[in-house]
C-alpha cells in the first residue's frame, strides 16, 4: 500500500501490518461516513424554555441562547459529572476536560463549546483552578432543568452528556446528543460515547497492552 519499512521489520510483521492498515483505511471511511451523516440530521427539537445557567464569580446569569457568539450558530455543552451531593467531581470527566482545556481554544474558533455541572459555580471554579483549567467556559446547571431535560442526570445521578444546540432563524435547536451513553455496552467497551472527545484512550490503543479493561483515570497520581 506505501513503500514505508521501518528498521528490523520482518515479511510477517509487514504482511500483518498491512493487514491492519487497510482496516485503519475502512475506519478512517467510516468514520467520516458517520460525520457526514451527523451533518445531515434535521432539524431536530425546540428548545421549550432559554434555561438560565450561573457563570464566574458572581454567579451571573446567562442563558442558553446568549451562549451562542456572533457568527457561531452551533454550540456544544459537556455535561460534568460534578453534582451537589458529590465530594469530588467524575475522574473521568476530569480527564476529559484536561484534554478540552487544551483544546478549546482551537475548537471556539469555529464554535461554541461550554462546560456544564449541577454544583455550585462556587465550587466548580474551585475545581478548575485546582486542575489548571485556563480555556474552558463554565457553567453551573443547578438551577435549571437541563441536565433532566437533556438526560444529564438520572434521578441523582450525573451522567456524562454532550449536546450540540444549532441556532436556527432566531431559534436554538437540539442538534444532537451522544446517544451511545444509553445504548447498552459491548464486553470490556463501556460506553465509548465521547471517545473522540477524549485522547486518552486513542493513545493507549496505540499500545501492545491497550487501554485494558480495569484501568481507570483517578483525580491524582500521588506525584
Amino acid at each position: 500500500m506505501h513503500s514505508i519499512r521501518f528498521p528490523g521489520e520482518s515479511k510477517e510483521y509487514r504482511a500483518a501490518r498491512n493487514e491492519l492498515l487497510q482496516a485503519e483505511v475502512a475506519l478512517r471511511r467510516q468514520i467520516e461516513q458517520v460525520a457526514a451523516l451527523r451533518r445531515r440530521l434535521p432539524t431536530g427539537g425546540a428548545v421549550a424554555q432559554d434555561y438560565a445557567f450561573e457563570e464566574g464569580e458572581g454567579a451571573r446569569p446567562v442563558r442558553l441562547s446568549e451562549l451562542f457568539e456572533g457568527g457561531k450558530d452551533s454550540l456544544i455543552i459537556y455535561s460534568f459529572m460534578y453534582g451537589p451531593k458529590m465530594e469530588r467531581p467524575c475522574p473521568m470527566c476530569t480527564s476529559i476536560l484536561d484534554g478540552l482545556d487544551g483544546a478549546a481554544a482551537h475548537a471556539t474558533q469555529r464554535t461554541n463549546l461550554v462546560v456544564a455541572a449541577k454544583s455550585p459555580i462556587a465550587r466548580i471554579l474551585s475545581f478548575a483552578r485546582e486542575r489548571g483549567w485556563r480555556n474552558l467556559r463554565l457553567l453551573s446547571s443547578g438551577q435549571t432543568q437541563y441536565n433532566r431535560d437533556y438526560h444529564a442526570e438520572d434521578g441523582d445521578e450525573q451522567l456524562p452528556a454532550v449536546n450540540v444546540f444549532q441556532r436556527v432563524g432566531g431559534r436554538v435547536h437540539h442538534f444532537y446528543g451522544a446517544e451511545l451513553l444509553y445504548v447498552p455496552s459491548e464486553p470490556n467497551q463501556n460506553f465509548r460515547h465521547v471517545d473522540l472527545l477524549w485522547p486518552l484512550w486513542g493513545l493507549l490503543d496505540l499500545t501492545p497492552e491497550g487501554r485494558g479493561s480495569d484501568w481507570y483515570p483517578k483525580l491524582s497520581y500521588g506525584r
